[in-house]
C-alpha cells in the first residue's frame, strides 16, 4: 500500500471541569461552545480550533479557550487523542485533547453568552462529533485521580477545609461520601497536611484548613501512562 501527502487535519478541543452549585449542592460543569459553520451548525461542542502551522499545541489550546470561551486556565494538560476516521463528515480531522481545572470564581466571572453555556457534566450529552465520548474519558480520568492532592489544589485553592475536600469528591464521583470514613481515611492518606488556620465565616466552629500534599515531580492530576482506544 502507498501513501500519498497529507490525509488528516489537525485540531485541538478542551474540556474544562469546574465545580458550580446547584440546587443544594456544588455539581461538576464544563464549559459547551455553539457551532456557528457546518458541520454541525447549531450543535453544542467543546472548545476549541485549527492549530496554526508554527503554533505550539499547548498555545493552540490556550488561544482557542480565550477566543471561545474567554477562559485562561492556569493549567492546561494534554489529556488524548481522537483520530478515528470517520469523526468528522467533512474529511479526516485529529484532534488533541486538553483537560484543565478552574475554580468557582473563575468560572463565574465568564458570563454566558448565546454561544458559550456552562452545563453539568451528567446533561453534557449530543454535543457534536464524538465530544460525547470525548467528555466521558476526560471524567473518567478525573474521577481515577480525584485522590490526588492536585486535584484539590486546581479546583479550591492552596487550602481547604476537609469539608470542602469532601464535596470535590462528591461532585466528582457522583456519589454522597460518610463524612467520618472521608475524613480518616484523608487523613490516614498523607494526602494533606492541616495548618493553622482555620475557615471563617461559618455559623459553627470553623474548621481547621488543610493544604494538599504534592509529591515533587507531580505533573498533574491527569498524568497516567495508558487509556482507552479513540
Amino acid at each position: 500500500m502507498t501513501h500519498g501527502g497529507p490525509v488528516a487535519s489537525v485540531a485541538v478541543s478542551t474540556v474544562i471541569f469546574t465545580l458550580l452549585p446547584r440546587s443544594d449542592a456544588l455539581h461538576l460543569h464544563l464549559p459547551v461552545v455553539r457551532r456557528t459553520r457546518d458541520p454541525f451548525d447549531g450543535a453544542w461542542a467543546l472548545p476549541g480550533g485549527w492549530i496554526g502551522a508554527d503554533e505550539d499545541l499547548a498555545d493552540a489550546a490556550r488561544r482557542t479557550l480565550v477566543e471561545t470561551t474567554g477562559l485562561r486556565p492556569s493549567y492546561v494538560e494534554q489529556l488524548y487523542t481522537f483520530g478515528r476516521a470517520d469523526r468528522s463528515p467533512t474529511g479526516r480531522v485529529v484532534s488533541v485533547i486538553y483537560s484543565a481545572l478552574v475554580r468557582s470564581p473563575e468560572a463565574a466571572r465568564v458570563a454566558e453568552v448565546h454561544n458559550v453555556r456552562w452545563v453539568p457534566v451528567a446533561e453534557a450529552s449530543g454535543l457534536a462529533f464524538d465530544h460525547d465520548e470525548v467528555v466521558a474519558y476526560a471524567l473518567w480520568r478525573l474521577r481515577a485521580k480525584v485522590g490526588y492532592a492536585q486535584v484539590a489544589v486546581h479546583l479550591l485553592g492552596e487550602t481547604f477545609s476537609l469539608g470542602q475536600l469532601r464535596e470535590v469528591h462528591e461532585a466528582v464521583l457522583g456519589r454522597e461520601l460518610d463524612p467520618a470514613n472521608f475524613r480518616r481515611r484523608v487523613v490516614a492518606s498523607g494526602a494533606v497536611e492541616a495548618t493553622d488556620e482555620h475557615l471563617t465565616g461559618g455559623r459553627h466552629r470553623p474548621p481547621r484548613l488543610y493544604r494538599a500534599v504534592v509529591p515533587e515531580g507531580a505533573a498533574g492530576p491527569f498524568e497516567t501512562t495508558a487509556g482507552p482506544a479513540a
